[in-house]
């Protein structure tokens, strides 16, 4: 992949005059409906009319000198979960098709028009974002850019917002992420991805899956743009900037954490710690055995299964067919979840978060490999539920602990050049989300692939 533009890059091109909003629109359509490219399977709704539209609006108040941020004029794509106003809101599904339309904007899309974005279109998704491979059977599956002679999943669920940004349709894609949904595309791709503290970022308008884990974030093309659109999401003032990395604590959970990696993610991350601790970070392993009782928490489904469960099962009684047989399967687990154990699973969540808190205070934050695999093939998921399963468990495993400590998460490229991409993620407690970002700002020049 060659080198993407970044909003601050793409911000000064616009004051600069050498490029306009209308022509950066209409260089994004092109590539999204070129004839081969992965237009037609990243998005699953296109909002051409009213982009060229908002495009010529920004033009015009950027010559009164009235730009409304660095955002203003730059194409963003959503994902397909978020309402706007007069539309259903499918979530990457057949089964809502004839559903009532939203009747207003999701306060997340409300905030990007405000500060000027122009939203190109939604993007594909796993149905309903319950998994991280990012594979659609009615829509199709996006490829991701690395290898895409080769078929390789762009990673999940937030697949088609992850390769909007790879093949240049968008500056940036909103996703949501319960488990690692806009980290684990970022990772497999070769991007920056931003899991904040899900109370940051408004939830509402965006369709969920699990009320108690879903949070809003970016994928872009570093770490300042998605510190500048978390700003614009959250509705701070201001992004952070970088700390510097003398001196800093970073923590490595050897527990679960590095388990199952393959060789070329090893090296990476090995590499990418050798890199901290050459620039003056102090880099310690730490041992976290709540770690290894995640699993058995979340052993009858967990949080996911019970809360999806309860939006679905009206939706599931009429549409159940329509649905993608390995989604279904897995909300339905959910029916099976007594009050009993869905409580059981929020004490048990509480002691946890409690827990992982003490164990990682006095270091600045954790670092551990996003995804422990390069991207496989979809191929070899589609053809075999075993391997679909078994991936997607190892694939979601890393963010999903973050998701459960309710913390904030970045993850960033290690990778070589030239080789496949590799995600290292920096997390944070609940409410860390600046000084992730900002640790983040400072880790990018290190680690970005030479």
């Amino acid at each position: 992949m060659s080198t993407l533009p970044t909003i601050a890059g793409l911000a000064a091109d616009l004051r600069a005059g050498r490029t306009s909003s209308a022509a950066l629109i209409e260089g994004a359509f092109e590539r999204i409906q070129a004839p081969g490219g992965e237009g037609a399977r990243a998005f699953t709704r296109l909002y051409d009319e009213q982009a060229r539209v908002a495009a010529r609006a920004s033009d015009e108040l950027r010559a009164a000198g009235l730009a409304r941020s660095p955002l203003d004029g730059l194409p963003v794509s959503i994902k397909d979960l978020f309402d706007v106003a007069g539309e259903t809101t499918l979530a990457g599904s057949v089964a809502r098709e004839g559903e009532p339309a939203a009747t207003a904007d999701a306060p997340v899309v409300q905030r990007l028009r405000a500060a000027g974005a122009v939203i190109v279109g939604k993007t594909n998704m796993t149905e309903f974002a319950f998994s991280g491979l990012g594979i659609n059977p009615h829509y199709g599956t996006p490829l991701n850019a690395w290898d895409r002679a080769g078929g390789r999943i762009p990673g999940g669920s937030s697949s088609g917002a992850a390769v909007s940004v790879t093949d240049g349709m968008a500056v940036a894609g909103i996703g949501s992420d319960t488990g690692g949904s806009v980290r684990i595309p970022a990772a497999l791709c070769g991007l920056v991805g931003f899991k904040p503290t899900a109370r940051r970022v408004p939830l509402q308008g965006a369709l969920p899956l699990s009320a108690s884990l879903d949070s809003i974030g970016p994928i872009a093309a570093s770490v300042a743009c998605c510190a500048q659109l978390d700003a614009i999401l959250s509705g701070q003032d201001l992004a952070p900037a970088p700390a510097p990395l003398r001196g800093l604590r970073l923590a490595v959970p050897l527990t679960v954490a590095l388990d199952g990696m393959d060789d070329h993610v090893a090296r990476s991350f090995r590499a990418a710690l050798a890199r901290l601790s050459a620039s003056g970070a102090i880099v310690q392993e730490l041992e976290l055995p709540a770690f290894a009782r995640l699993a058995t928490i979340n052993a009858k489904g967990g949080l996911t299964a019970a809360e999806a469960w309860w939006w679905h099962r009206d939706l599931i009684d009429r549409a159940a067919a329509r649905y993608d047989p390995r989604v279904v399967s897995r909300i339905l687990r959910g029916k099976e979840i007594s009050a009993a154990d869905y409580l059981d699973v929020q004490q048990a969540r509480a002691a946890w978060t409690a827990e992982v808190g003490r164990a990682i205070e006095g270091f600045d934050a954790l670092v551990l490999p996003t995804v422990p695999v390069v991207a496989p093939t979809v191929a070899e998921l589609v053809e075999s539920d075993d391997a679909y399963f078994r991936v997607n468990g190892l694939i979601l495993r890393n963010p999903t602990l973050v998701n459960f400590l309710d913390g904030a998460a970045l993850s960033l490229p290690c990778q070589d050049p030239g080789s496949a991409p590799v995600g290292l993620m920096v997390a944070g407690p609940a409410m860390s989300d600046r000084r992730v970002l900002s640790l983040g700002l400072a880790m990018e020049s290190v680690l970005k692939p030479r």
